[in-house]
């Protein structure tokens, strides 16, 4: 079932509670109608036969329009799946303890990302050209190779390359918690990952986005490419979810 909310640009969270008939997974996703690409949450959860789920979605940053559809992930379709609650909650601005340069980036990335989906590879300047992304048909090393990463940071300028064939996969959360994360790079003139981890994810969540998304991003690379994963991107995970548990307690 795909059910319209006229989101006006506000900041709200959704919260919805469904029961199944039958054991599933359902899908849950939020995305703008009149755009491609452009999902702001996805999530399956497994059911069993006539049970019950609450979630709630955050979404501290919308376009005009969105939809959100709930569906069994198996058939594609609503049937055995009701909707016992649905709400929307309003969500106060958002309180980000950084400085107004960081928070200037903060505000191109999600700008970016919102687009990302559907706007065409090439550059893009911050209104006062304070930041420039380079969006690339892939980032590739210096014999033509793709890369994995999503995206990378100049050691000398704020200048991001980002990747248009992984970002159009990805959903907005998960854009800007990398996003987020290279610009941390820049801003504390770190190469440590676990330093631009933290950093992002505590500017990402500042503003009120999902915390499940900001695990998706952290591992997203890892589980594309679990060949890559050893010890280090390991504890890098363990250490992120530990931030964001400890930022649950701190709210």
């Amino acid at each position: 079932m795909i059910i319209p909310i006229p989101s006006l640009r506000k900041r709200f969270t959704i919260a919805i509670t469904v029961k199944v008939k039958r054991a599933m997974n359902v899908g849950f996703k939020v995305y703008d109608p009149l755009t491609p690409n452009t999902h702001y949450f996805r999530r399956k959860a497994y059911l069993e036969r006539g049970q019950k789920r609450s979630i709630k979605i955050p979404l501290p940053v919308s376009p005009e329009e969105l939809e959100m559809e709930v569906y069994d992930k198996k058939t594609g379709d609503d049937e055995g799946i009701d909707i016992l609650d649905f709400k929307v909650i309003m969500m106060d601005e958002p309180k980000i303890w950084t400085t107004p340069e960081q928070q200037r980036f903060m505000e191109f990335a999600i700008q970016f990302a919102q687009k990302a989906g559907y706007v065409p590879s090439g550059f893009y300047d911050s209104p006062n050209n304070e930041f420039l992304f380079q969006y690339l048909p892939s980032i590739v090393d210096a014999f033509g190779k793709e890369l994995i990463t999503p995206a990378r940071i100049h050691r000398k300028m704020p200048r991001v390359q980002i990747s248009q064939r992984l970002f159009k996969t990805y959903t907005i959360p998960v854009r800007v918690a990398i996003l987020a994360h290279e610009g941390c790079h820049w801003f504390l003139n770190t190469r440590s990952e676990t330093t631009a981890d933290l950093c992002g994810i505590r500017h990402y969540l500042d503003y009120g986005f999902p915390k499940i998304e900001a695990v998706y991003a952290a591992t997203k690379i890892f589980n594309q490419h679990p060949e890559l994963v050893g010890e280090i991107q390991v504890r890098r995970t363990k250490e992120i979810v530990q931030f964001i548990d400890k930022y649950k307690l701190a709210q």
